[in-house]
């Protein structure tokens, strides 16, 4: 052993040290230095695309941190006329026979018998609307249930109904002795505004997302073409604010995102300002809109086909400005697409792809032959809609 009494690097002298115990306070500066470096990774991952903390929060609440199908499911009678709705974790279903709020472990939280020809459902604000094309019973839902049901007089049936962020309605009508007409009701379902149409026909509307106005859609012709105008109303004035023409084109969807209004026509997007300005436009050239999506953070998906049938075509992201985000050519047969917040979900005939507004590719699913639409949360897990039942994929 070496002798270590004239070390003069060694100041026992001699004398054996006790070795020294880590106290408390070292015990936690390592725990504390610990949970640093793996909130910095998570921060760090999140940070780079915005889905990490979705990964932790998919994890939380399901448990499943990898790629996989839940063993959970919504079942559901098969029906050709079936639509479905997300809201939070519960499934809307809503057939021409009935209307059910499944919760997130498949079990039935609220149904009714219904009797829709061609049953509609639509969410925003974090409530679902379910009502009959031509019919005169309206529901809203929330995710515990019926919120409200509304009823239209014999001869003014329901012809469109749209949700904003805070749970407005706005629901158009056929109207005796004019031709259409808009009624705004708030998320307490009282009646704040309508308006009745005289010269132009009115096919949907929508309350901004601050409550303070509508935008209402009609159609009208000028020279033997059918032009569509969006027309603007302050809810506490009678005379219409504004309005803006949709040139060439017939508008099939209005909503609002990021302070935009954005209308989705056979020829174009157009995005407008409150007040009716044009902001920006996406025209489709010689494309032929198959599918779109207006509920991404910012963005609108659209698939284009270069035929009017077959599958080759693009897929196609479109920001508030008109402007193109991302493109993708695809040559296989899309079933559906779905949009939500960060994320998209394309379900091809034999695999599910979620994809960034980039139009990268996020996760994928193989063998999803069953399914026939897919339905992606906020949080990026998806919905596989089958004919009777439905399984929640988590990336």
């Amino acid at each position: 052993m070496a002798d270590t009494t004239k070390d003069i690097w060694n100041d026992s002298d001699g004398e054996e040290q006790p070795p020294k115990k880590r106290g408390k306070l070292g015990r936690f500066v390592l725990f504390f230095l610990t949970l640093t470096v793996v909130l910095a990774v998570v921060l760090v991952a999140a940070y780079r695309d915005g889905t990490g903390f979705d990964v932790l929060r998919r994890y939380l609440n399901y448990g499943i941190s990898s790629q996989e199908e839940t063993e959970e499911g919504y079942h559901y009678d098969a029906s050709a006329k079936n639509r479905f709705a997300a809201l939070g974790d519960t499934l809307v279903v809503l057939s021409d026979t009935s209307l059910r709020l499944l919760d997130g472990s498949g079990a039935e939280l609220w149904s009714e018998t219904v009797q829709m020809d061609a049953p509609a459902l639509v969410t925003g604000g974090g409530r679902a609307v379910a009502y009959g094309v031509g019919g005169k019973v309206l529901y809203v839902l929330d995710e515990n249930g019926l919120v409200g049901k509304l009823e239209a007089d014999e001869d003014e049936p329901y012809i469109a109904a749209t949700l904003n962020a805070e749970g407005w309605l706005a629901v158009t009508a056929e109207k005796k002795n004019y031709k259409g007409c808009v009624s705004v009701y708030n998320a307490s379902l009282e009646k704040v505004f309508d308006f009745n149409s005289s010269r132009r026909f009115v096919t949907d509307a929508y309350v901004t997302d601050d409550c303070k106005r509508l935008a209402a859609v009609t159609l009208g012709q000028e020279g033997g073409t059918f032009i569509s105008n969006v027309v603007l109303y302050d809810l506490k004035e009678t005379e219409p604010m504004a309005d803006y023409s949709i040139t060439d084109g017939l508008v099939m969807s209005i909503g609002q995102m990021s302070g935009e209004l954005v209308t989705v026509a056979d020829s174009r997007l157009t995005f407008a300002d409150p007040s009716g300005e044009i902001q920006g436009e996406y025209t489709y050239g010689s494309e032929y809109l198959r599918e779109f999506d207006c509920q991404g953070d910012g963005y609108v998906v659209l698939l284009l086909n270069r035929y009017q049938s077959g599958s080759v075509g693009r897929l196609v992201t479109v920001g508030t400005d008109g402007a193109e985000m991302a493109s993708l050519d695809v040559n296989r047969e899309i079933l559906s697409v779905s949009a939500a917040g960060r994320y998209i979900a394309v379900l091809y005939t034999d695999s599910l792809v979620v994809y960034n507004p980039d139009l990268q590719a996020y996760a994928t699913l193989e063998g999803t032959d069953a399914a026939k639409e897919a339905l992606v949360r906020q949080n990026g897990s998806a919905l596989l809609i089958g004919s009777d039942a439905a399984r929640l994929y988590l990336p």
